[in-house]
């Protein structure tokens, strides 16, 4: 399944679970399951508050208009996707039929993520610990943690350079615990 990828479908803004659901449906009804994984609608929680300064949770769209799908591009899925109600297009498709752009790796991921699709990246080091740089311009290296961003994926830490302590921002990929 290496042409598995997530392509971004847009929709009339406040119709995006219609469209989620119609999508779902055609899946279902023309078994298109092993080709076509997952439908989403972003939504995350936000805290406003009321007249009254009462604190409301309100369910609120990151991106509307907008439905992400997790599919294998075929003729046939394109044809089905494009062609369901409420679905006004496919973005990086220049139109005429001609197949979607998917959305690359790093930016679904964070999208993913606020979704709980995918859960935090984990980091096993803390601050303080040793750990062994195992790519980049500093491969080879131990060094301590001096901070970790959780957001970011990445951390710092100071490596002896030359008799100094220099801090080197790192991924997370880029380190392991000593």
């Amino acid at each position: 399944m290496d042409d598995r990828a997530w392509y971004v479908v847009t929709t009339y803004s406040g119709m995006e679970n219609t469209a989620k659901r119609n999508i779902e449906s055609r899946i279902e009804s023309m078994n298109m399951q092993d080709l076509i994984f997952q439908v989403l609608v972003p939504e995350e929680t936000t805290i406003e508050f009321t007249k009254k300064g009462d604190k409301k949770e309100v369910l609120t769209k990151p991106f509307p208009g907008y439905v992400f799908i997790d599919m294998v591009v075929t003729d046939e899925t394109w044809f089905m996707v494009r062609n369901t109600p409420m679905v006004t297009g496919v973005l990086g498709s220049s139109g005429g039929g001609a197949k979607p752009v998917p959305l690359p790796e790093e930016e679904i991921q964070p999208i993913l993520r606020m979704c709980g699709v995918i859960g935090e990246k984990k980091f096993i080091a803390e601050i303080g610990d040793e750990v062994q740089i195992i790519s980049g311009a500093f491969m080879g290296q131990v060094g301590k943690v001096e901070t970790i961003e959780m957001d970011k994926e990445t951390v710092r830490v100071l490596i002896d350079f030359f008799g100094r302590l220099t801090p080197a921002e790192l991924h997370f990929s880029e380190v392991k615990k000593v």
